[in-house]
């Protein structure tokens, strides 16, 4: 979070677009982030809705949309300038992939599609994710050089130090 806290303020987003919602606490917390910025709005993307907090649901800067990232309009990301994507799904790595390929044209140059809980290949659980996020970057990377991976917040608290271990592609 004192990563995000600083990358949201350094590159002031007009768009943050939340793979995985789950009960809606960190679009909380990046809408409280850009409130102090007094800019930007989130949409945060679930299949289900599980959010019940009202301080969640009725935030000006949250907007939630239901029913998967294969779903999303990608037109309701047009008119922004300046997007941040985080990543935050199934972790399985045909659905980071999908997510990569789907949403890497809508990050702004010098912006960042952040992949999340790359952490689990060190926890020993990547076949349990199909090869996960890691695989997924690796491959995405592979076929775009748009991105690449910054060491800046990767390695932010020593090396790899972070769930989002090479999950950091700035374009």
């Amino acid at each position: 979070y004192a990563i995000y806290q600083m990358l949201i303020w350094e590159l002031k987003p007009d768009l943050i677009i939340e793979i995985g919602t789950n009960l809606g606490g960190s679009a909380f917390y990046y809408a409280n982030i850009l409130d102090s910025l007094n800019r930007g709005i989130i949409h945060t993307i679930d299949i289900l809705d599980l959010v019940n907090d009202k301080r969640i649901i009725d935030h000006p800067r949250i907007k939630r949309f239901h029913k998967g990232f294969q779903l999303y309009d990608l037109s309701q990301a047009s008119g922004y300038n300046n997007i941040l994507i985080i990543d935050d799904g199934s972790h399985m790595f045909q659905d980071v992939k999908d997510a990569l390929i789907k949403f890497n044209h809508l990050v702004s140059v010098n912006s960042y599609f952040i992949v999340e809980d790359g952490i689990i290949d060190e926890l020993g659980l990547g076949k349990v994710y199909e090869g996960g996020p890691n695989k997924a970057i690796r491959e995405f990377l592979a076929g775009n050089s748009s991105f690449e991976i910054d060491l800046k917040w990767t390695n932010f608290f020593g090396i790899n130090a972070t769930f989002n271990t090479n999950g950091f592609l700035k374009k």
